[in-house]
This record gives C-alpha cells, structure tokens and sequence, in this order.
C-alpha cells in the first residue's frame, strides 16, 4: 500500500521498509502497534501535533512507550510553552487521522522536535501516513528526509516510592498471625 509518506521518502531516495498490521480501532497506541509489527515500543515511535500559540504548530515525535514533557518541548522549540492541539484539529492541519499522523507529507511543513533517543536504533517505525501501515527507516533517514531537531522530549521516569516501615502489608501480616496460632 503506498501512502503519503512512502511516496515522500521514495521521492527522497530514502529506503524503507514498509509494516502492516491489523487496525485495532479501540487501541491506536504506539505500544499496540509496536506489539502488532514485533518492534520494542521505545522504538516505535508516534508523532504528536502540538501547538504554541495562533496558528504556530510544531511535530513532537517521542518513542511509543513515552509520554511527552511539555516544558522540555517547549525549551527545545524555542517558545514559551506548548500544547497538544485537540484532536478535531489534526486531521485540518495534516492530512492525517489519530493513529496515522506522520511528519512525511503532511499538508503543512511544522517543525520537527524529536526526541533524542531515536539514535540508539539500528531502524524505527513511524506510521506511514495511514493507519494499519508503518515505515521502518534508520534515524539517520528519518531525521534528514523530515529536517528534525532532536532534544530530550520525554518525561523522566517516576522513582518508585520506598515502601514505608509503617505501611500496612497484609500478606506479613496474615504469615504472622499464622506462626502465632501454631
């Protein structure tokens, strides 16, 4: 199936394979599509409209499994703050549907923010222009063939909270009680 954005890469010279999967209408997430085209999510990666002020639009593209920071964005952007655009509007501003927005033929040229971590692949996915279809490319391509800055985008991970000695455990409990009952 060629979409938009095989044809864009093509026009390019730009080499890239092509993914299908099964559309899954009721998960549209990148960690489905990573699970469905066999790739790791962190890199899979899923391209964000976000916005950062009237008719200033810009591309977000973050690995599947990530979730964006806003204040990072914006500081790698150059601006204020950002947003995510409401999803009535994407499809206005790209040509593109939730789930098979990419950067590659869009109606408009927004910049391009990605983050840094797509240069730890050997090749990464991105959706081809539709849903059901993605193109797996080197980051290398990527980055030149959609004229993408890179930047840490991503929120960092959460620290999982030290258990508190004081906190209640049931299952000590219960083991207690019962060495106390023997």
């Amino acid at each position: 199936m060629k979409t938009n954005g095989a044809r864009f890469l093509e026009n390019l010279g730009i080499g890239f394979e092509l993914g299908t999967y099964e559309v899954d209408l009721d998960d549209l997430s990148a960690v489905n599509v990573a699970q469905k085209i066999g790739l790791p999510p962190e890199q899979v990666f899923k391209t964000l409209v976000a916005t950062s002020g009237p008719s200033e639009y810009l591309f977000a593209v973050i690995p599947g499994d990530a979730e964006i920071d806003f204040k990072k964005l914006a500081r790698a952007a150059g601006v204020r703050s950002v947003e995510m655009v409401h999803l009535k509007e994407v499809q206005p501003l790209t040509g593109y549907v939730r789930g098979g927005v990419t950067v590659f033929g869009a109606k408009k040229n927004f910049p391009v923010f990605v983050d840094e971590t797509i240069i730890l692949f050997n090749k990464i996915a991105v959706s081809a222009g539709a849903r059901g279809v993605q193109l797996l490319l080197a980051p290398d391509d990527y980055l030149r063939a959609a004229a993408a800055q890179t930047a840490d985008l991503v929120k960092d991970p959460q620290p999982a909270e030290p258990e508190s000695p004081y906190a209640y455990n049931a299952a000590a409990a219960k083991s207690h009680g019962a060495r106390k009952s023997q």
